[in-house]
């Protein structure tokens, strides 16, 4: 029994004493909740404008892709000394010292080799010998423009001492011995010497130049580090900011008005519709994995960027992921092509409750263009959140390594050979800085959260007013019952949806970390040996997502109490909670099978969202030169993310419309011995129908 809470949505009484219908239940002696949590929210907000201006002073979204060359500039910055923005390539001068980075023992490191930033990659001549020279200062007197068109060499105009400098590999010209290729924005050396060009280099003096496959392997280890690659997905995002405009902003927003406008006019054939769709697309973005993966046709991806030589192939990282997911979407497929099969029978009962909330749909026409409201904050949220990403992702100080390596170049601006600057330069990323993308990141789903709560919740308003007015045919219904709802929002209830927000966004990183931390034990290969171990191992992931689940279910139902009732979050909780409980049996399989469906309907939006997100990023742009991505893994993943919250905003109109009906009607019953007063003809006849309910119940 809830005793006094029993009657607090039926009817409260007007200030005259006669009892008030209708409006009144909405709008009741209501005060501002859990302000607490708001000023919470407010200062989190400050925290993230705060974090997001250090990554803008500090960071430079060019590191992601592009390395450093020896005087510590990032290739392709024209903030640099000299002006390197045409110069994005970074290429090692001296091979010998590339070779000895690869040694297994060597306290050299390839961060320390010589490196300058060049336009191409070179390639020995096949009649004579090709020097790539230093940057030109000094007593060279050349602009960088006129030292690229002379192809970075201006051996010839060199003094005899330094023509001999630079044939002990000392500088300021290196000979290109070696051909290279441009992998990731850096010339990996190719293990194959050019015999006219080593010939060439010994007749002159030139020292001894190793030919062995570590120079090739050193290179690459470099480029397929952890952290490369990461940068490389990073920065992958930044260079498709059209493709996340178009497939992750305005794409899912017309597929998910789309969807609504069939529920209202077409609702009998869209459960089928959504199935048979959803299984469509889930094949299709499978076999486009598989495409990228090279496991189907010839178009999978490749680390090489332009031209090179066709019988030359590089590995990496990118492609052993892009497999793995192609594996993982494979079983994701199976399992969603048996539950579509499965749910077969069931779909006439989503049928019949998906009326209702096209009914409402029907009669508060406001609620499909209400979401554009919250779609648009979020719009301008996530363009400000990317940008800040990226420059927190790349902040971080450029400085010297600090090396005992023994090795001497000629410095044109001292004009002599020095053996004291040969460290070379790497981004010092710090603790805080790891702090600082944690908390973004944080901050950006818990801003997500709390603007989904925030449209759940005057959506939940809207819909209360129309059932307590007793439907379409009662005048009580406010002339904008999504403007009413709004402002009880604004004026009451903000601390409150930011306290349930808070909550879901602490439940999902906390079950992140326990995922992560539960990866590491089985990598490492410590999950428990016995039976018992391994059934409590697996059994709290099932744990894990039930706690989940369970969480956010309960906000949802706390949301719509919050709209009807006004009462503080935990309060709106515990009513919400026990209405569920007493009316298990007769709401449980309406509301598992009407979420079934509109969840499949999120991910046919999502899904859409992220099979064009594959076929743009197929096309020229993104596969050459300048704007080449080196993998399409992470811009489809944040298409399909940012499509299934679009599409979250939007069936939130039907989900919420289902779930605060079915509430208000649970509640209407109980105020009036089982029978709803105020339900709308065709809930009841949804709801109450002999037939129906034995199919309910079954």
């Amino acid at each position: 029994m809830r005793g006094p809470l029993g009657a607090v949505i039926g009817r409260y009484p007007s200030s005259d004493g006669n009892t008030q219908m209708g409006r009144g239940i909405i709008s009741h002696n209501r005060k501002c909740r859990d302000v607490a949590f708001l000023i919470i929210f407010i200062l989190f907000w400050v925290g993230m404008i705060v974090n997001s201006s250090f990554g803008f002073n500090q960071g430079n979204p060019l590191r992601l892709n592009y390395g450093l060359d020896y005087k510590g500039n990032v290739c392709g910055d024209r903030h640099a000394t000299p002006d390197l923005h045409e110069l994005e390539l970074r290429y090692w001068l001296n091979p010998n010292q590339v070779y000895q980075s690869g040694l297994k023992d060597s306290q050299f490191t390839l961060d320390n080799a010589r490196s300058i930033c060049l336009m191409d990659c070179p390639i020995p001549s096949e009649d004579s010998l090709n020097w790539v020279c230093d940057y030109p200062e000094g007593d060279i007197h050349l602009s960088i423009k006129e030292w690229i068109d002379r192809n970075y060499d201006y051996f010839a105009d060199l003094t005899p001492d330094l023509r001999n400098t630079s044939l002990q590999l000392q500088g300021p010209c290196y000979p290109v011995i070696l051909p290279s290729v441009n992998v990731y924005w850096n010339c990996q050396f190719i293990a194959r010497v050019s015999n006219v060009s080593l010939r060439h280099w010994q007749q002159m003096g030139g020292v001894s130049i190793v030919e062995d496959m570590l120079i090739d392997k050193s290179i690459h280890k470099s480029i397929n580090s952890r952290s490369s690659v990461l940068k490389r997905y990073v920065a992958d995002v930044g260079k498709s900011w059209g493709v996340l405009i178009v497939c992750g902003g305005i794409l899912p927003l017309f597929l998910s008005v789309m969807w609504l406008l069939m529920i209202r006019h077409f609702v009998a054939g869209m459960p089928w519709i959504t199935v048979i769709l959803f299984n469509v697309l889930i094949i299709s973005f499978t076999m486009l994995y598989y495409l990228k993966a090279g496991w189907i046709g010839n178009s999978a991806i490749s680390p090489i960027i332009g031209d090179h030589d066709p019988y030359y192939h590089a590995s990496a990282r990118e492609l052993s992921h892009l497999r793995a997911v192609a594996v993982l979407m494979t079983v994701l497929m199976i399992i969603s092509i048996l539950s579509s099969i499965a749910i077969v029978r069931r779909i006439l009962m989503a049928t019949s409750v998906l009326k209702v909330a096209a009914k409402v749909i029907g009669e508060a026409q406001a609620l499909i263009i209400f979401p554009v409201i919250p779609y648009s904050i979020l719009a301008i949220f996530y363009m400000f959140w990317f940008s800040a990403a990226l420059n927190l992702f790349s902040s971080g100080q450029v400085l010297e390594n600090d090396c005992n390596s023994n090795c001497c170049a000629y410095e044109l601006g001292l004009k002599r050979v020095s053996c004291d600057r040969c460290c070379g330069y790497r981004i010092h990323y710090t603790s805080h800085i790891g702090a600082a993308i944690l908390f973004h990141l944080f901050g950006c789903y818990w801003a997500t959260q709390f603007f989904i709560a925030c449209s759940s919740t005057v959506i939940a308003g809207s819909v209360a007013s129309y059932y307590w007015a007793r439907g379409e045919t009662s005048p009580e219904i406010p002339f904008l019952p999504v403007v009413s709802s709004m402002k009880r929002l604004m004026r009451y209830s903000l601390g409150s949806v930011a306290l349930g927000s808070l909550i879901v966004s602490f439940v999902e990183s906390i079950r992140f970390v326990l995922e992560a931390i539960r990866r590491r034990l089985k990598v490492a290969n410590t999950v428990p040996e016995s039976r018992i171990g391994r059934v409590a191992f697996h059994s709290s992931q099932f744990f894990r997502r039930s706690i989940e689940w369970t969480v956010k279910s309960v906000n949802r139902n706390a949301y719509i109490m919050i709209a009807i009732t006004g009462k503080s979050f935990f309060k709106a909780s515990e009513i919400a909670t026990e209405l569920i409980i007493s009316n298990i049996l007769r709401i449980g399989k309406v509301n598992v099978i009407g979420d079934v469906i509109l969840f499949l309907g999120k991910l046919c939006v999502s899904l859409s969202s992220a099979v064009f997100a594959f076929l743009m990023l197929n096309t020229h742009k993104y596969n050459s030169a300048h704007n080449k991505i080196s993998s399409p893994l992470f811009p489809v993943l944040v298409c399909w993310g940012l499509g299934y919250v679009v599409a979250t905003l939007f069936f939130a109109v039907v989900e919420m419309s289902i779930e605060t009906i079915i509430l208000s009607f649970c509640q209407d019953s109980d105020e009036h011995q089982g029978t709803a007063q105020y339900a709308p003809p065709l809930l009841i006849e949804t709801l109450n129908d002999e037939n129906e309910m034995r199919r309910l119940t079954q």
